[in-house]
């Protein structure tokens, strides 16, 4: 079995018995891909370490992309690993993170993943701890309901990809012969975006997904992002709190 999901931003409930009671008839070879905005690994408190044991303790493995709601300084300390011809974080022993630009062969299914987004709420700027004003800049912008978030803290500049992680894309594509069944990815190609919101802006990565959307034989593409559950066309999926069943 293999699932799909949208951003989890740290909160699992949507995995207890109550609300997917399928996961009864799971195991570690069935699978739970959640499509960005993972947000398990975010601070290392006592909390958070709770809940990755308690999905570490679902029957399934979890598999997940990165959104722009990760910590990346984090993730950069974690080691990475060979898995299904692709390479991985582990998490835990049945949580991992699909880097981006990869393809993995799972089930007989090939998965070609790229994460990363720009983040929507910070019209009001980032911070940088390291101002002399940053605590006169904080407290004025919390005060006054701002968007913002805080450099290192909050907000990375790897929420994005690098021009490493892009070639990497392209040789990962070029591989696979520019074919794969699943796309999964947090944002989503520019031309989806602008049939789901005129007034979003694109970036760098959803011109480069828009690129791979026209060139890449697939059979459908996952993404989350966008807050919402809906079929954007018969190939386009936009996932939120919905959980889909692809085998």
């Amino acid at each position: 079995m293999i699932c799909i999901t949208g951003d989890t931003h740290g909160g699992f409930q949507r995995f207890g018995n109550k609300y997917f009671p399928q996961q009864r008839e799971m195991s570690r070879d069935d699978y739970m891909i959640i499509s960005g905005d993972f947000g398990g690994l975010w601070d290392g408190s006592a909390e958070e370490n709770y809940w990755l044991n308690w999905l570490e303790d679902k029957p399934w493995t979890t598999l997940w992309v990165d959104g722009n709601h990760e910590n990346f300084d984090m993730l950069k300390r974690l080691p990475v690993e060979e898995w299904k011809n692709g390479r991985v974080q582990r998490i835990r022993p049945h949580i991992l993170r699909l880097l981006r630009g990869q393809a993995y062969e799972i089930d007989g299914l090939t998965f070609f993943t790229m994460g990363g987004a720009s983040s929507h709420d910070i019209q009001d700027g980032i911070l940088d701890p390291s101002a002399p004003d940053f605590e006169r800049e904080y407290w004025w912008k919390r005060r006054t309901r701002q968007r913002f978030r805080v450099l290192g803290h909050s907000w990375w500049p790897d929420e994005l990809p690098s021009d490493e992680e892009y070639l990497t894309a392209l040789a990962t594509l070029e591989r696979i012969g520019w074919r794969a069944d699943c796309v999964i990815t947090h944002c989503a190609p520019s031309r989806i975006v602008r049939r789901l919101n005129p007034d979003y802006t694109t970036d760098r990565l959803n011109d480069f997904l828009d690129m791979v959307d026209q060139r890449l034989e697939f059979q459908y593409w996952f993404f989350g992002h966008y807050h919402d559950n809906q079929a954007v066309d018969d190939r386009h999926i936009l996932l939120w709190e919905q959980i889909v069943q692809l085998l």
